[in-house]
């Protein structure tokens, strides 16, 4: 992990978001030298705050955005299959008790959101009555008739982490928190400044890949002779989690008067998470926080909908991502578009640069795909297309049914808690054994620095996940951060502290 490129590599990427991370995975794999720069953790801003679906974006189909809809209802069997540790199927039931939009509209919505996409696991959608039925379980005793439809859940960051694992698996090297300072055009690619924790470098690249999300338009300020008449819109979206709020493995989506859309979804077991909001971002790029007026937004939503009585006192965790969306110039920020575009900047004698503007987690394997359909060309050495079903580390098992390979593993490991197999299953999958190894008991996992976090885990992100951090290992790479008990940070610090010192 700590090598640096020798001589000039085809690729540098911009960005260890999903987008920059499924395209350094791509381009490995086509054969291409690959370096990917990322100034914080993997994953660190956009990718690890969405609404945590794989999904088409049924409302999406409101703002005629049918492209988009057809492509990600696609992607979305087919990133179950390749990954269905982190990825597994959703039920959604979406209630018209409150509707703002008429019957006849949702269902006409919903049978193109069966049929665009190629659909083959997943059920379709059905009309349930709410009343004295689990689908309304918590819901305000309104009855009434819902619609219940299908989607994926995904674990976010988690994807960046094994796209950029895969990467680096295929010779791409990744470096976190180092920063692009600088890039410069000449006669032979780019000459790119990069600083790092121990001072500045400088590497050269044929082509450079611009992943930077929020941070994409300032990327392109710092690289001499770059464009800078691409407009980026940054929209906020908030989220908050709360102790569960009904019982049942389905999640809402849940229709305000305003006609924005608000999911709860079953979260880590004990809560429900509840978002997103969509308010205009004006500042520079950075990390967000939630707003009161969104807290409140989603607080009112909450009591809309159901009988438990929830206050800002009962607010767990919340996060917030800056989505870098493609200015369309639409009024509204719930409008503007989630579609990507993808932005060549190329010419005779000009090393190219390629902008990604826009994109969502859903279809961040065909948007890599894209952009080397666009920069192969001008790459000779690359390979053809090959993600579609290659799966991501931990998802090669067999008929990608997590249930039956999980019943495998507690029979391997009989004295191991159940549910900690399944914790461990669900973030590793076929590779739970690189962690597990001989362990017949807990103890053999090494000390646990508090709710079942234990060493072997914590020293198996660092070496094979770019872990450098308590922040990255409970919150990016796993939610233990919600979870485990005060002074866990601590302990898990000190820890990795330790590890990397006696590496360097």
């Amino acid at each position: 992990m700590d090598h640096w490129p020798d001589g000039t590599i085809d690729m540098l990427v911009v960005g260890g978001g999903i987008n920059g991370a499924g395209i350094a995975r791509d381009a490995a794999g086509r054969g291409l030298s690959v370096l990917l720069v990322e100034q914080d953790d993997l994953a660190s801003h956009t990718s690890s705050a969405s609404t945590k679906l794989i999904h088409g974006g049924l409302r999406y189909l409101e703002y005629g955005e049918f492209r988009l809809v057809r492509e990600a209802l696609i992607e979305r069997e087919r990133l179950w299959g390749m990954a269905p540790h982190i990825i597994w199927p959703l039920r959604f039931v979406l209630p018209q008790t409150q509707s703002p939009r008429p019957a006849w509209m949702v269902r006409l919505g919903l049978f193109l959101y069966d049929h665009l996409g190629g659909r083959e696991r997943l059920p379709g959608t059905e009309t349930v009555s709410l009343a004295g039925t689990p689908w309304g379980n918590g819901l305000k005793a309104d009855g009434g008739r819902a619609f219940v439809y299908s989607d994926c859940w995904v674990e976010d960051s988690r994807l960046v982490a094994l796209n950029a694992v895969d990467a680096a698996e295929r010779g791409a090297i990744i470096k976190t928190r180092t920063r692009l300072v600088a890039a410069d055009r000449d006669a032979d690619g780019w000459r790119a400044t990069l600083e790092t924790g121990d001072g500045r470098r400088e590497v050269r690249a044929r082509a450079v890949v611009n992943a930077a999300g929020p941070w994409v338009a300032d990327v392109l300020g710092r690289a001499g002779g770059g464009r800078t008449d691409r407009g980026v819109r940054l929209v906020k979206g908030s989220h908050i989690v709360v102790p569960r709020l009904y019982d049942g493995d389905h999640a809402l989506m849940l229709q305000n008067p305003d006609r924005r859309i608000v999911f709860a979804i079953p979260y880590e077991g004990d809560y429900t998470l509840v978002g997103t909001t969509d308010e205009a971002w004006d500042d520079a790029p950075g990390r967000a926080t939630i707003g009161e007026a969104e807290t409140d937004y989603i607080l009112a939503t909450i009591a809309r909908y159901f009988e438990r009585t929830v206050t800002r006192a009962d607010v767990a965790w919340s996060f917030s991502g800056i989505r870098p969306l493609y200015d369309d110039k639409a009024a509204s920020a719930s409008a503007v578009t989630r579609d990507y575009v993808l932005d060549l900047d190329a010419g005779e004698g000009r090393a190219p640069m390629l902008s990604v503007f826009g994109g969502k987690i859903t279809t961040y394997r065909k948007l890599a795909e894209h952009a080397l359909r666009d920069l192969a060309p001008l790459l000779l050495s690359a390979g053809p297309a090959w993600t579609a079903g290659a799966p991501l580390p931990g998802g090669d098992m067999p008929d990608a049914d997590f249930e039956r390979f999980l019943a495998d593993l507690t029979v391997r490991y009989p004295r191991l808690p159940e549910p900690l197999l399944r914790r461990l299953a669900r973030a590793y999958g076929t590779r739970v054994t690189m962690i597990l190894g001989t362990a017949s008991t807990t103890g053999d996992l090494g000390e646990d620095l508090g709710g079942g976090l234990h060493v072997a885990e914590v020293d198996h992100l660092v070496r094979h996940e770019f872990a450098r951090s308590a922040e990255d290992v409970l919150w990016r790479r796993s939610k233990l951060g919600l979870h485990v008990p005060p002074g866990t940070a601590a302990r898990v610090d000190e820890h990795v502290a330790k590890r990397l010192a006696r590496a360097a």
